[in-house]
């Protein structure tokens, strides 16, 4: 049961896309277009965010796009300057990551593109560089 005194609440659903958008632009991310932002906002296969309680305003994010099947792909993990260093960014991927282990079938193939800034979260839960045998690739933009 989640502590009333605790300033944040965990939504297990996305926020909305102006929420989304500031998220990503204010912990930055690159930025994308309200378009952009509709698609991955219905589309991911679990999304949630992190609510400040007293303001409403949400404060973090992260999602996983995924088959349900054997591949999942976090993206978007995101917390506001202003809520880093609280612990947030662990909630929400812990609880991604417990919505992978509950839902999926055995043996799920977990990937993430990580930045500098988090490297050491996603380490303290287990995810290790895949260099040299697989390397994160992008393609240019059209």
């Amino acid at each position: 049961m989640a502590d009333a005194n605790e300033p944040y609440e965990l939504v297990p659903t996305a926020p909305d896309v102006d929420a989304y958008l500031r998220l990503r632009r204010d912990s930055g991310l690159s930025p994308k277009t309200s378009e952009q932002a509709g698609f991955a906002v219905a589309n991911s296969w679990v999304f949630t965010h992190v609510r400040h309680r007293e303001s409403g305003e949400a404060v973090a994010m992260g999602r996983v796009l995924g088959d349900g099947g054997w591949y999942f792909h976090l993206a978007d993990m995101a917390t506001l300057p202003a809520h880093q260093g609280r612990g947030l960014g662990r909630r929400v991927l812990e609880w991604l990551l417990a919505q992978i282990d509950e839902r999926a079938p055995a043996d799920p193939y977990v990937t993430l593109m990580a930045d500098a800034p988090g490297r050491p979260l996603y380490r303290s839960v287990g995810f290790v560089e895949s260099a040299p045998q697989s390397v994160g690739m992008v393609r240019a933009a059209r």
